[in-house]
């Protein structure tokens, strides 16, 4: 870049700036200035990252147990002759997988424990819902002798890991299955061999779910060829919308069509404005920046008053004279940011990469701090802090045009 190309009023503000490590007072006020904003930036990139992969790692634990899309019918009612409908989501091009399943809440316990809880039991297919969901790379634990991994079988199931724990189960042990019988205060009863113990990552899923075969379940619940619903696996998660409204068009409005966004609309939405919120109370540290950039503008002008009336006196105009100390502002306020930048990714890459911080993983699941650092929100608050930078030269130079020459030259 040719340095003559770059206005006069660019140079003596480097000028001014270098001027100040003559006095102190105003070196000091310039590193605070550009210590604020540094600070500031770092503190918002960093804030940013964490809170990204703390989405992410919930976006990818939901999604590692539920499918892109369910199909349901509306009135709640069991599907009949399901292979049709599931031949018809199958034709949409952005569909990968389809798989029927059965849900039923029921009551759980086990010989060893005489604590009876509440379990949401799903009938699947165990190849489909493997291929859907990775479900075999979840399991800790599996009974080896039964478990060839293809399908569950018959009166076996695999749990949750808090929910074995609750129960104090192990693989190969068994298990006491309760449903509510219709028109009758007895439940049914069925005991039921523990396969596997699958960990989803998430205390809600792991706690509260069992798996057991599609055809076991059918036939427990007397729906002979009938099922809850149908699991929609996609080949893009972010556009589950647009396929969600072509199945719409595609069936009467008797059946519902739900994304996991919208099964987890609230969940996701506090998350977002719980990011919003944070970037703007830690923005605050920026506009206190700000101020000390005017404060610095306004010092330095004070200090070369005479100056500013020498160079009045040369021709300089007014507009000019204010530009000088708009580009000095904008020059800290930059300065700040970059080093901001670069220091808020040397410490989410630190976090990431490094052992820094242990976490609990009985509290959330996770042994660190997981950091995603997303381009888009490093250039959010680049940007920002860059704009409250220049912002805050504006005054310090509005202020600086009303000055009349003459009284500036007696100044001393």
């Amino acid at each position: 870049m040719n340095m003559t190309l770059l206005p006069v009023e660019f140079f003596v503000a480097m000028r001014y700036l270098k001027a100040s490590k003559k006095n102190f007072f105003s070196l000091l006020t310039t590193f605070i200035a550009i210590g604020g904003t540094a600070l500031g930036v770092a503190a918002l990139v960093v804030t940013l990252a964490i809170m990204s992969g703390f989405q992410k790692d919930i976006r990818d634990k939901i999604l590692g147990v539920q499918s892109h899309i369910i199909v349901t019918k509306i009135d709640g009612e069991s599907f009949k002759n399901y292979l049709l409908v599931k031949n018809k989501i199958k034709t949409n091009k952005s569909v990968v997988e389809v798989a029927p399943f059965i849900y039923r809440q029921g009551i759980i316990r086990s010989l060893n424990s005489p604590t009876s809880i509440g379990v949401v039991i799903k009938a699947v297919e165990y190849k489909s819902e493997d291929s859907m969901l990775n479900f075999s790379k979840k399991i800790i634990i599996s009974d080896e002798k039964f478990f060839e991994g293809k399908r569950i079988g018959k009166k076996s199931i695999i749990l949750g890991n808090e929910l074995a724990k609750n129960i104090n189960v192990n693989a190969g042990d068994e298990v006491i299955l309760m449903f509510p019988e219709n028109f009758s205060n007895i439940p049914k009863m069925y005991m039921f061999t523990v396969l596997a113990i699958v960990r989803f990552g998430m205390y809600e899923f792991d706690s509260t779910l069992g798996f057991i075969d599609l055809d076991e379940g059918q036939r427990l619940f007397s729906m002979q060829g009938d099922i809850t619903g149908l699991d929609v696996h996609t080949n893009n998660f972010y556009k589950v919308a647009t396929t969600a409204s072509e199945l719409e068009k595609d069936f009467s409005s008797s059946y519902s069509v739900k994304t996991w966004i919208d099964m987890n609309k609230n969940l996701f939405s506090a998350l977002r404005i719980e990011k919003v919120m944070m970037f703007l109370i830690l923005g605050l540290i920026i506009l206190v920046a700000a101020f000390n950039i005017i404060s610095n503008l306004l010092l330095l002008s004070v200090q070369k008053l005479k100056e500013i009336g020498i160079m009045s006196a040369m021709g300089f105009s007014k507009f000019s004279i204010s530009k000088i100390f708009f580009y000095e502002g904008i020059s800290v306020g930059f300065t700040g940011t970059i080093l901001g930048i670069i220091l808020g990714l040397l410490i989410s890459l630190a976090l990431r990469h490094l052992d820094i911080f242990k976490l609990p993983k009985g509290v959330y699941y996770v042994d660190k701090l997981p950091v995603v650092i997303i381009p888009t929100d490093v250039l959010t608050v680049a940007m920002s802090a860059f704009l409250i930078s220049v912002i805050s030269g504006i005054y310090p130079a509005y202020q600086i045009s009303k000055l009349d020459p003459l009284k500036a030259i007696k100044y001393k």
